[in-house]
């Protein structure tokens, strides 16, 4: 009977402590289950657009003026007067410096006297000529008179038209005291100051004037381009357009046309020129000025774009974080045509009015849940994730 009795209570100790056991896991189970979800990761967020897309190939070129003259002298004299300032817009024709005229004019003046002299001589010979012709027509002057008069006079002529070729070599070396502007363009350094002489050999000449409007470009692209640029023309029909932007590709400074593919591949880079040109109306271009250009060779109907900070670099290639419908993100594979202006053209990977992480990627892992900020709050939200991000 007491073997019994111990066995009993034996047995219900057992199912005390079994119980005990079960209500410590069970209570513990409990905390665990009624623990906070983590809180979402705020993040930016930008929908994917779906529009004509422009296709470029950018190069990197030099701006060249349109024109550029050397303003030199033509005859040798002394410099009297400067008629324009550093820097002035000119057009063509406009006086830039006179060269003393007063020798040339003296020349003028000399050759004029000789021609008056000899057109007196002239007139007096054909007078005696007619006279003679008249005695000689009734046997009362020689032949050889009549011969000798006709030589005069022919002498005369002579002589009255070189008076006249030099009076006319004469004026045009007076025109040359006259410096004026061969084109429309600015002025550069003056190279020659007032009182010193000036002549063809003089090296730098009086100034510089450079066209800047229009202007033209100069820059490379690949010679693979060559093709796709070559197919583009014979659709179009018509020039390409250039868009010239600052070397930071910040600022669109000019937008023109292309004039030229140059007729050779450059064998030490494997490149080809080319020439675009602008109207640069609002002067932006500058000969001399590093460019980045960029050329119109397609447009993508219904491309779709990104800003380019939703797309990520990584070991794989790039990619981009989705936003599920239920508010976490999965890791997208990209294949980017594209990067412009800000916008990222992409091949594949995503889908029209997908959303995607633009900011705060760094904070994010694959079935993260997020929260997409707006407005003022994801302004400050990219300007925090700016400070805080990893440096690549």
């Amino acid at each position: 009977m007491n073997k019994k009795v111990a066995m009993s209570v034996a047995v219900l100790t057992a199912v005390l402590a079994a119980g005990g056991l079960y209500l410590m896991y069970a209570h513990r189970f409990a905390k665990v289950a009624a623990a906070p979800a983590p809180p979402a990761v705020p993040i930016v967020a930008a929908t994917v657009a779906q529009h004509d897309v422009p296709i470029y190939l950018t190069g990197v070129g030099t701006v060249i003026a349109y024109n550029t003259d050397v303003v030199r002298a033509q005859i040798q004299g002394q410099i009297v007067s400067i008629n324009f300032t550093e820097g002035q817009t000119v057009h063509a024709g406009d006086l830039l410096a006179q060269i003393d005229p007063r020798p040339y004019q003296a020349l003028i003046d000399q050759y004029t006297a000789n021609l008056e002299r000899d057109q007196a001589q002239l007139i007096n010979a054909q007078a005696n000529l007619s006279r003679y012709t008249t005695l000689g027509q009734k046997g009362w002057a020689t032949p050889q008179l009549l011969e000798t008069q006709k030589a005069q006079v022919g002498q005369l002529v002579a002589a009255v038209k070189a008076d006249q070729a030099l009076i006319d070599s004469a004026k045009v070396e007076l025109s040359y005291t006259r410096l004026t502007s061969p084109i429309d363009g600015v002025v550069g350094i003056r190279q020659i100051d007032v009182g010193n002489i000036i002549s063809p050999s003089t090296a730098n000449g009086l100034v510089v004037v450079t066209q800047l409007d229009p202007i033209s470009l100069i820059f490379t692209l690949p010679e693979k381009a060559l093709p796709q640029i070559q197919q583009q023309q014979q659709a179009t029909k018509k020039p390409l357009a250039v868009l010239a932007y600052s070397q930071d590709d910040t600022a669109l400074l000019d937008q023109g046309v292309l004039g030229l593919v140059n007729n050779e591949i450059l064998q030490t880079t494997g490149s080809i020129q080319l020439k675009a040109n602008f109207a640069n109306k609002s002067g932006k271009l500058w000969p001399g000025q590093l460019i980045n250009a960029r050329l119109l060779v397609d447009t993508r109907h219904n491309g779709l774009t990104v800003p380019a900070g939703v797309v990520q670099q990584g070991s794989t290639g790039p990619y981009a974080y989705v936003v599920n419908p239920d508010n976490t993100v999965a890791i997208r594979q990209l294949k980017v045509a594209q990067i412009s202006d800000g916008q990222a053209l992409i091949d594949s990977g995503l889908e029209a009015n997908e959303q995607v992480v633009a900011d705060g990627q760094y904070k994010l892992q694959p079935g993260v849940h997020v929260v997409a900020l707006h407005g003022k709050a994801a302004q400050e939200e990219a300007a925090q994730d700016a400070l805080q991000a990893p440096i690549p």
